[in-house]
């Protein structure tokens, strides 16, 4: 390994894993590739320079799908979405669609239970860059940058029949510069509504709730959030929230900032503590002081809490599950999947995978593991291979099916990838 690299990768390929691609480009990394991130391998903030490396998108044909570990299944549950990026299942099954650039919420209905969409409905359009999805009672819960609203749903409903319900206040999310993802979650007994709110920015200091987990009092009855208050904070961009099924802990995974080099600041997954601070935009990965700012709130370095599992720098976590209800071996049942949608600013493309975060004792162990891939390539342009990552897929969202297969919302593929356990 280069001296320079602060990742240890342990290889671990699972033997038998279908090649979908062709001879064109060699898919990278593989399922079964393990990582390990550790604090104490950073390098110092600006040891190498900060890489404008963005993706060109390639197209490889209707028939390709993403690598999986051999004894799971790749395909196609729905395509030709117009950007299809976060997910909610209902308990019949029914696969509620965030589409945010096509401002609407889609809802796809798989009849007769192939794996395969059969039905593709717009349950409601109009809408502001919807985003964050939730189902609670007979209700949608949808967030975009600057409200939470809910549409009355049952079964065989599959276009909203009545305007929404604004359920939070009116500046309670903050304003929708910056990072625009509203993402939702209801606690485990049901009276508190949690929303992650990234920043306005890379760096800079953020009033409330900007950069924040946010949590307030939930009245199902009248369908209002109140009392809205700052949960955890110093949480640059929080985008993917969900409760631990069996210890009840919220967690969420992190997209940290830019700028301070190549393999700085590493994404996480970690768990929310109430009154947490998780660093930004004074520290990072605990008490690490950021440059330029540190000296302005020393007491908040000393207080940023180090995160429970670290992902390579600038691989962009979004989507996250637990998989207690996924068709998955026993010894998976506690652990957690994640969408890594991609670097746009490293100078070696990472990400553009689904990974799998083992835990032990409901905690991450500390290493996680390519599951679904292949998403990005790299091809050869003359004698040398191309310096930016070549894609025909970006994972976003993750939901677990009815079957318990999971799916995976691509918004550049525009497709919802499903991945069962082969019978």
């Amino acid at each position: 390994m280069n001296g320079g690299r602060v990742i240890r990768i342990a290889l671990a390929f699972i033997a038998g894993v279908t090649a979908t691609f062709t001879a064109l480009a060699d898919p990278l990394p593989r399922p079964g590739q393990r990582f390990e991130i550790r604090p104490s391998d950073m390098p110092a903030p600006f040891a190498t320079g900060s890489a404008g490396n963005r993706p060109s998108t390639i197209t490889l044909g209707p028939f390709v799908v993403p690598d999986v570990p051999e004894g799971f299944t790749a395909n196609r549950f729905a395509e030709g979405l117009a950007h299809a990026r976060w997910m909610t299942v209902a308990p019949g099954g029914e696969v509620f669609l965030a589409e945010p650039r096509a401002g609407r919420v889609s809802l796809l209905i798989d009849r007769d239970l192939d794996g395969k969409a059969d039905e593709h409905h717009i349950f409601a359009s109009g809408l502001n860059r919807p985003h964050g999805l939730a189902l609670r009672g007979e209700y949608l819960y949808v967030a975009d940058p600057k409200h939470v609203w809910r549409y009355r749903w049952k079964p065989g409903l599959t276009h909203a029949e009545h305007p929404p319900q604004p359920v939070t206040p009116a500046t309670a999310l903050g304003g929708s510069g910056g990072h625009w993802t509203r993402n939702i979650a209801f606690s485990p007994d049901g009276k508190g509504l949690f929303a992650a709110i990234g920043s306005a920015g890379n760096i800079g200091e953020d009033p409330p709730p900007r950069a924040a987990i946010i949590r307030f009092e939930f009245d199902e009855y009248r369908g209002e959030a109140f009392d809205g208050r700052v949960y955890a904070s110093g949480l640059r961009n929080p985008v993917g929230i969900a409760f631990h099924p069996d210890t009840g802990q919220l967690y969420t995974v992190v997209n940290e900032r830019d700028g301070l080099g190549d393999e700085l600041v590493p994404d996480y997954l970690t768990s929310v503590l109430d009154g947490g601070f998780y660093g930004w935009p004074y520290a990072y990965i605990g008490p690490n002081p950021q440059p330029d700012f540190a000296e302005r709130r020393p007491d908040l370095v000393r207080k940023a809490i180090v995160p429970d599992l670290l992902f390579r720098s600038h691989s962009a976590p979004l989507g996250l599950v637990f998989a207690k209800d996924m068709d998955v071996p026993a010894a998976w049942k506690d652990d957690a999947f994640v969408a890594l949608h991609g670097s746009w600013n490293a100078a070696e493309p990472r990400g553009y995978m689904v990974v799998r975060v083992p835990f032990a004792n409901g905690r991450p162990e500390g290493w996680y593991e390519s599951f679904a891939t292949g998403f990005h390539v790299r091809t050869k342009e003359g004698m040398f291979i191309k310096k930016a990552a070549e894609v025909w897929g970006r994972p976003a969202g993750l939901a677990v099916a009815a079957d318990g297969s999971l799916l995976i919302a691509d918004d550049v593929a525009n497709v919802i990838w499903r991945v069962s356990r082969n019978k």
